[in-house]
């Protein structure tokens, strides 16, 4: 197979040879961001003797998708000549020359440290939507290593809204700390790459799934755009994304939850009813929540009834949770009329919807609550709360229950509670100092 580069990977490669120390290439979902920068660190490492970092936020993450996918795909490719051998006890690849490309995540104390021990010619943060600034700015001390190549920082990333800081430093070119205007503008450059652009090396299928997603999502994976910031969101995409479980590892559980935010639907005319949140969460071994499947239905009691108690079952949870506002004992009754003798917890909205979701987002800031795969609809209603009010477009049914669920695996939690939880307790240790933690 011979190997092409692309119309927009070529103008990438001007990107790449700009004095510019900093590069951002952001953009839709396969749309070749990781793989221009993946090539052009391979090249200055078959070029020169030197040492290379490749990170992102989560080490089972950026194995997933660079170590076991892009990279050796793109050795095959491109260097087809040039050997190199894969340590699978420290993570790193080891070219012919000498020249080494090290792999990490800075979720992981003990590794990150070993990275971070090392000096290099380049450092490539993959996905930085979900790394903090502070995490970069230590990363970006150990850019130092001499060889006679230019020292490079690569970023690549689903952009995420306008609050973020790469959106502050690589497009509007000021400082994500102070605001002010970076001395040093010309060094940060930043470039945007659509999956139009790789077409060529795309399924055709693939454009109609990009094309099926919500507004929010096909903005951002299909225009490849910054959203517009919400004001006082308690929920922004990169927060799902940093959590988010991709490979199925996640540790035993010792207590499974589902849980049920009712509707007034009947089962022969529901057309214009809200649907029935139902999610099932866990609590795991580790002390983290769980989001383990979104089972929400426009559906009467006689069928959402079956689909929450069924779920019990599947998931051998331990008790169904469901508001008793609405419709008193009613929920009670459809779950017990759908299967006899679940046990089930009746609970009350004593308090505002923001209210309740508050805590849950402030544990799911820090890490506490991760979602096993995508839930997009889930994800969307739970980014339209904010701290005046919920901002979608439909009652949040799914959001809702997630919230019921969570809080059943926390229980006593309160908005002050939850502030008051030590963060240090919840972020890589590699990441704090006695000044506080360097996430920001």
């Amino acid at each position: 197979m011979v190997f092409r580069l692309t119309a927009k990977q070529i103008e990438a490669n001007k990107v790449l040879a700009s004095p510019a120390m900093h590069q951002l290439f952001y953009g839709g979902a396969r749309s070749g961001k990781t793989f221009v920068i993946v090539r052009a660190i391979c090249v200055r490492a078959v070029k020169v003797q030197s040492r290379h970092a490749m990170l992102r936020f989560r080490f089972n993450h950026i194995k997933q998708s660079v170590v076991f996918d892009t990279f050796p795909k793109l050795m095959d490719l491109c260097f087809p000549q040039v050997p190199y051998e894969l340590n699978k006890s420290d993570w790193f690849a080891k070219l012919a020359n000498g020249s080494e490309i090290w792999f990490g995540g800075l979720d992981d104390k003990e590794r990150t440290e070993k990275i971070l021990g090392n000096e290099y010619a380049s450092i490539f943060f993959n996905e930085c939507s979900q790394i903090p600034y502070g995490s970069v700015e230590m990363a970006l001390t150990r850019l130092a290593q001499k060889t006679g190549l230019t020292l490079r920082a690569y970023y690549d990333e689903n952009p995420p809204d306008k609050n973020h800081w790469t959106y502050k430093k690589f497009i509007k070119h000021l400082d994500p700390l102070t605001g002010n205007q970076l001395a040093d503008a010309a060094n940060y450059r930043g470039m945007q790459m659509k999956p139009e652009d790789n077409k060529d090396n795309l399924a055709p299928e693939y454009f109609s799934t990009l094309n099926a997603l919500s507004g929010r999502r096909r903005k951002r994976f299909l225009e490849g755009e910054f959203a517009d910031a919400t004001p006082n969101a308690l929920w922004s995409p990169e927060i799902f994304d940093k959590w988010r479980i991709l490979d199925d590892r996640v540790p035993d559980f010792q207590r499974i939850v589902v849980g049920v935010d009712p509707s007034g639907s009947g089962d022969e005319d529901n057309r214009d009813n809200d649907e029935i949140g139902i999610i099932v969460a866990a609590l795991g071994t580790d002390g983290n929540a769980y989001v383990l499947e979104d089972l929400t239905v426009k559906a009467g009691p006689a069928t959402w009834g079956k689909i929450a108690t069924s779920a019990f079952e599947r998931h051998s949870a331990d008790v169904i949770v469901g508001e008793k506002n609405f419709g008193g004992a009613m929920v009670e009754y459809v779950i017990k009329t759908a299967r006899a003798n679940t046990p089930f917890k009746a609970v009350t909205a004593s308090r505002g919807k923001v209210v309740r979701a508050e805590p849950i987002s402030s544990l799911a800031e820090q890490g506490k609550v991760r979602h096993v795969g995508y839930f997009t609809e889930l994800e969307d209603e739970l980014s339209g709360f904010t701290t005046t009010g919920y901002t979608g477009e439909r009652s949040p049914n799914r959001a809702d229950a997630y919230v019921w669920a969570i809080s059943e695996l926390f229980p006593g939690l309160t908005r002050a509670e939850a502030k008051a939880i030590n963060v240090y307790s919840y972020i890589p240790p590699v990441l704090q100092t006695p000044q506080g933690w360097l996430g920001g």
